[in-house]
């Protein structure tokens, strides 16, 4: 129903992206983390709650490929649940590949103090019931040493109380595909680590830039859910330190497919006669947006967090289309990490020659997973590169822990980076009160099949 706000607890139905809502930027309602009432009480109930959330075989590169894996004495077991089905696949899909053509490299050469790094992954198709029950089962069962590579904030923040109940097993997070702030600030903030800028850092920048060029009637369409409403946050924060409101605001549903109408959020957004829209949400239904805002005549930058999954974002758009750009010519992302084609960087460079090189690809049961959907693997891009770096991080703060894995030395072993030579653009540095080692922003056009950096606002977007 247009105007009524539907913001359960974090969660949202998969629907067909009807869900809206329109205002001058209202905050939302608070809502709780947890909504199934014994989920921390009782993992039993958890794991019963959730019989899809389908394991994946446990994945290590060359010799160990798609063996299944438990915890040993001889290896370094890092847990993984993340999107490998439904319309968010792409994400876990390319954020895995990029991580494991780095820790192949990794294992191919002995691995970190004579153990391979192995990846026990759970399969929780971006729906948080299924991350809970996934960690549940990869903390009590698995003895993962960490997390690694999650993704999504509907995810994560339903994830963290879990951490904070499981803190006498010193179980951390390590670089979760996500920008939002539960994980970055108390209550939960000890309990990870984030390698990637944050969603107020890049809704910041795209409404610092708006602003600068003339453009300051912005609306935004979002996810109705945490990840939505932390970056419908950020565009507000952001806009009112310019003394301006959001014009207007549409949502959908977590789980919306490509195939959805979202002409009720453009018309909603288009009657306010925005001059910017900002959308803080998957790349499935955010191409729907960009592709009805286009049909109906919303012709305005439509920009992206780097959640959204560029690449995926722009192949789903140009494949509908007899003119490929057409779908594409206003949009703008935020990334979190370098382009991934500049190789002069030495640690893209690296990222080229070992994607090339391994060309990792889920285990076989993803296809049990996700049967009759086939996923067509990017060759680079901005989301592989994020968990190629993620990788490289995480075998450092490895190589710190010596030779003894000890859960309770990790801290130490990551608060001992400081202005680490990542070979990108950017040191990497963490701290006791710096749980976040990167903080620069970069923005990017649709520039034919690719998004190339954005180097003159004014040219581009000028108002």
């Amino acid at each position: 129903m247009v105007g009524r706000r539907d913001l359960k607890a974090n969660e949202a139905r998969p629907g067909d992206g009807t869900e809206t809502a329109a205002s001058s930027g209202a905050a939302p309602r608070s809502s709780k983390l947890l909504t199934r009432r014994s989920l921390l009480r009782s993992g039993v109930a958890a794991l019963a709650a959730v019989p899809w959330a389908k394991p994946l075989a446990a994945s290590s590169p060359s010799p160990h490929r798609n063996r299944r894996k438990t915890a040993s004495q001889d290896e370094i077991v890092l847990g993984v649940s993340a999107a490998f089905s439904g319309p968010s696949r792409g994400l876990g899909t390319e954020l895995y590949r990029g991580a494991m053509a780095y820790f192949s490299y990794v294992n191919d050469r002995g691995g970190v103090n004579g153990r391979p790094i192995v990846l026990k992954l759970y399969d929780d198709g971006y729906q948080p019931d299924a991350c809970v029950a996934n960690t549940l089962r990869l903390i009590q069962e698995d003895n993962v040493l960490l997390l690694f590579g999650y993704v999504g904030t509907p995810t994560v923040t339903r994830v963290l109380p879990l951490l904070k109940r499981f803190r006498e097993q010193q179980v951390y997070l390590f670089f979760p595909f996500t920008g939002a702030e539960p994980q970055r600030e108390p209550p939960y903030g000890e309990f990870a680590f984030n390698l990637r800028a944050s969603y107020r850092q890049e809704t910041a920048g795209l409404v610092d830039n708006f602003v600068r060029i003339g453009r300051r009637r912005v609306a935004v369409f979002y996810q109705i859910d945490a990840y939505g409403r932390s970056g419908w946050a950020g565009v507000r924060e952001a806009l009112a330190r310019h003394g301006e409101t959001i014009v207007a605001e549409a949502t959908y549903s977590r789980g919306t497919q490509f195939e959805a109408s979202m002409r009720r959020q453009v018309e909603i957004l288009k009657a306010h006669s925005p001059d910017a829209v900002i959308c803080i949400g998957a790349y499935a239904a955010c191409a729907a947006f960009a592709r009805d805002a286009i049909d109906l005549g919303l012709h305005v930058p439509v920009a992206n967090l780097s959640f959204v999954g560029s690449e995926n974002l722009q192949r789903t758009l140009r494949e509908r289309r007899r003119d490929p750009d057409s779908y594409t010519r206003f949009l703008v992302n935020s990334q979190v990490v370098p382009a991934y084609d500049n190789a002069t960087l030495p640690a893209v460079g690296e990222y080229h020659r070992l994607m090339f090189q391994y060309d990792p690809q889920l285990p076989a049961d993803l296809e049990k997973v996700t049967p009759g959907q086939p996923y067509q693997p990017l060759a680079r891009g901005f989301v592989s590169l994020e968990g190629f770096l993620n990788a490289k991080l995480m075998t450092e703060i490895l190589r710190r822990l010596g030779g003894r894995l000890d859960k309770s030395r990790l801290e130490q072993a990551v608060f001992s980076v400081r202005n680490f030579p990542f070979g990108i653009d950017q040191s990497v540095s963490f701290g006791p009160n710096r749980r976040q080692g990167m903080q620069r922003v970069y923005y990017t056009v649709a520039d034919g099949s690719h998004f190339a950096l954005l180097r003159d606002w004014e040219a581009k977007f000028g108002a």
